[in-house]
């Protein structure tokens, strides 16, 4: 689907009926990357619409030349929410990058949020964050045949658990999104990857359920600079989890964790914002 809003076009996905639900994707990644993370939650759960936006520069959606601030991509970002679902109240769950746009969300539009996943957010830019050294946990053979070099490092670089299902899985969702995205654009947007309001101190704290979902060996994104912001949120769980890093989620590392604690914060979304009857 597409959005075509006065300076932006958006390309977008959509699954199921009701309660919206925005996905907000990594960078340098696309869509495809919060289906394989969002849509195994809702196998036996109805009543929720999920949105997919290929952000700025990745996958389908083009990246302006004019488009160069964090400011501007949440900018255009409400944008885009104001025409998919406007007026309506919603949730957000962000990846990494996704997640230092949904701290942003909640910053702008936190009255109309109904509640904020976040999963190994991004907190700032890399060379602010307070990271943990690299740690392997679990190795075991692997096959590279068809990927490069670069690849192969990337994976080695950031997997945790370096096995060949995980392998498999970060070939599925994460390579070919990496392959179609404009990274001249993502590179130019690095630069300026702080928002002009600090994301720690939300002009009043969020009072619907939040999750902050992180890896005890993330070394992309940590997991200490999110503590700084946990206060914002009185109804938030915090959870660091072991032999988990960046690749944390469905098919990746901790997988049965994800799920279990993705699942009780939609119930506490369900349960403290209960949608009208029919």
């Amino acid at each position: 689907m597409k959005c075509r809003l006065e300076k932006i076009t958006f390309h977008y996905k959509v699954r199921g009926q009701g309660r919206p639900l925005l996905a907000l994707h990594g960078m340098p990644l696309d869509h495809r990357s919060m289906l394989d993370a969002i849509e195994p939650l809702f196998r036996k759960r109805k009543g929720w619409m999920r949105i997919y936006p290929d952000l700025p520069g990745m996958g389908k959606t083009k990246g302006p030349d004019w488009l160069v601030s964090q400011d501007q991509v949440l900018d255009v970002l409400v944008e885009f929410i104001d025409r998919v679902i406007p007026g309506e109240r919603f949730c957000v769950a962000g990846l990494s990058y996704g997640g230092l746009l949904a701290l942003g969300l909640a910053q702008r539009l936190g009255e109309r949020l109904d509640g904020v996943l976040l999963v190994v957010p991004s907190m700032g830019p890399k060379a602010k964050r307070d990271l943990p050294a690299q740690r392997i946990v679990r190795r075991g053979d692997l096959d590279f045949t068809g990927l490069s070099t670069a690849d192969e490092d990337s994976f080695r670089e950031i997997a945790v658990v370096q096995t060949q299902d995980k392998l498999d899985a970060w070939k599925k969702s994460i390579l070919p999104a990496i392959a179609v995205a404009d990274h001249t654009f993502v590179s130019r947007l690095e630069k300026n990857y702080e928002f002009s309001f600090d994301i720690t101190r939300l002009l009043k704290p969020f009072m619907k359920p939040a999750l902050f979902l992180l890896g005890r060996q993330d070394n992309v994104c940590g997991y200490r600079d999110a503590w700084r912001t946990v206060e914002n949120y009185p109804r938030a769980t915090f959870a660091v989890l072991d032999r988990a890093g960046h690749c944390l989620g469905p098919g990746m590392e901790e997988e049965k964790l994800y799920m279990a604690l993705a699942a009780n914060w939609l119930d506490r979304v369900e349960e403290s914002s209960p949608l009208p009857k029919e």
